[in-house]
């Protein structure tokens, strides 16, 4: 028989005893689904983590002073803590630091209990207030939605604008960012002209970046400024591969604006904002490992199933094998009869995985609100599975069936 024939036996073969076909083939479509299922799920939700943290600004890394205490190496004794990154260093690292398509900004945090009001209507004290420069909505991917940035005479100056958050838009102008150009509002007590809005970034690990109101850093170290200020850094690179090379290109200028001698330590830390994302991918490698292990045991017990069902339809067909023996039939043939009839049954079980665990992605996908991935790479490996499955749960019970003796098949009943 040829290639096509086998397969039209096989499925005859599962027809006649359909149901016990049936609950093996739903055995595999578990295991299948748990597989594609979840791997899918990873992918949607990392895809997703992906694209928020490029929104955020994935290509960028932030300086800080360093969090710990400092420890001198002198037998060990402990230092005093890291200083505050001051207006002037941060200002002479800008004008300082050089790397091929670098922006790098200034900014400082003021308050994260500032109430914005305008005419009667007033936000709850949560409000961040953060001072910034020009390149600051650059290099943070903020997107402006109405009206425009700073000018470089407003942050020169000082000047006494602001710009709005969208959630604050919300508040106070019940969401119409055009309503809110030009207009005069305040934080706390002082008055600020409204120069431009933000579209929404929305949040990150419940941090929310649309509750927050943006004026100028000169602004910001007038009103908010003391000696212990500290004014942190943050600088993006234009393509995400070089950003490695950028960051050790940025710890050699800060070691030199902090004045530190060859054997000090830096007093400073560099965070990539990608960092959490990275740790992620990695935490996800487990659990990928973890999700195959899971649907290999429940393959390794469909593949039991489907044995025996197959050593079962090899004693039930003994007088048929006889027969096709009889007529001419190689081992050969009945050998892939029996081989091809088991990959089939996993096959069928594979597609119903496949279609229960693409269902899954996209329920996870809807719910998240982000963007699904047909996942062919793991539509791909399913089959595979399906295969190597059916392929090693057939191959005994088909060598059973190819060495069955033709005269002693033909008595049998």
């Amino acid at each position: 028989m040829n290639f096509l024939e086998n397969i039209r036996v096989a499925l005859d073969s599962i027809r006649s005893n359909f149901l016990r076909s049936l609950l093996t083939l739903l055995i595999i479509a578990v295991g299948i689904t748990c597989l594609v299922g979840i791997l899918t799920a990873i992918d949607t939700i990392l895809f997703s983590m992906s694209d928020s943290f490029n929104r955020l600004g994935a290509n960028s890394f932030s300086i800080y002073p360093k969090n710990e205490n400092m420890r001198s190496r002198n037998r060990g004794k402990s230092g005093k803590r890291a200083d505050v990154i001051s207006f002037e260093q941060a200002q002479k690292f800008k004008e300082n630091y050089s790397y091929g398509g670098i922006l790098t900004s200034i900014n400082t945090f003021c308050t994260s209990n500032a109430t914005i009001s305008f005419a009667s209507n007033e936000t709850n004290p949560t409000v961040r207030v953060i001072g910034i420069d020009e390149n600051y909505l650059k290099v943070s991917a903020y997107d402006i939605g109405e009206g425009r940035d700073f000018s470089n005479s407003e942050i020169e100056d000082g000047a006494h604008k602001v710009i709005l958050g969208s959630d604050i838009v919300k508040l106070l102008f019940n969401d119409k960012p055009k309503t809110a150009i030009n207009k005069i509002i305040s934080i706390g007590a002082t008055k600020y002209k409204v120069v431009g809005t933000l579209a929404s970034k929305g949040s990150a690990m419940s941090n929310s970046s649309d509750r927050r109101v943006f004026i100028p850093l000169i602004n910001a170290k007038r009103y908010y400024g003391y000696d212990n200020r500290n004014y942190s850094i943050i600088s993006s690179v234009q393509e995400t591969a070089s950003i490695d090379q950028a960051i050790s290109s940025a710890i050699g200028s800060m070691r030199v604006v902090r004045k530190l001698k060859a054997r000090q330590e830096n007093d400073f830390e560099i965070r990539k904002s990608d960092g959490i994302l990275e740790r992620l991918k990695e935490m996800t490698t487990e659990l990928r490992l973890a999700t195959v292990a899971i649907a290999l045991m429940t393959l390794t017990g469909a593949a039991i199933g489907l044995m025996n069902i197959m050593l079962v339809s090899v004693t039930e067909r003994t007088s048929e094998i006889g027969l096709r023996k009889a007529l001419g039939a190689t081992r050969s043939n009945v050998l892939t009869q029996f081989l091809i009839e088991a990959v089939v049954i996993c096959i069928l079980g594979g597609f119903v995985g496949i279609i229960l665990g693409i269902g899954l992605g996209l329920l996870v996908a809807t719910l998240i609100n982000g963007q699904f991935i047909v996942p062919v790479n793991w539509m791909i490996l399913g089959i595979i599975v399906c295969v190597v499955v059916g392929i090693i749960s057939g191959l005994y019970p088909a060598l059973k069936a190819s060495r069955l003796d033709p005269i002693e098949s033909l008595r049998y009943e």
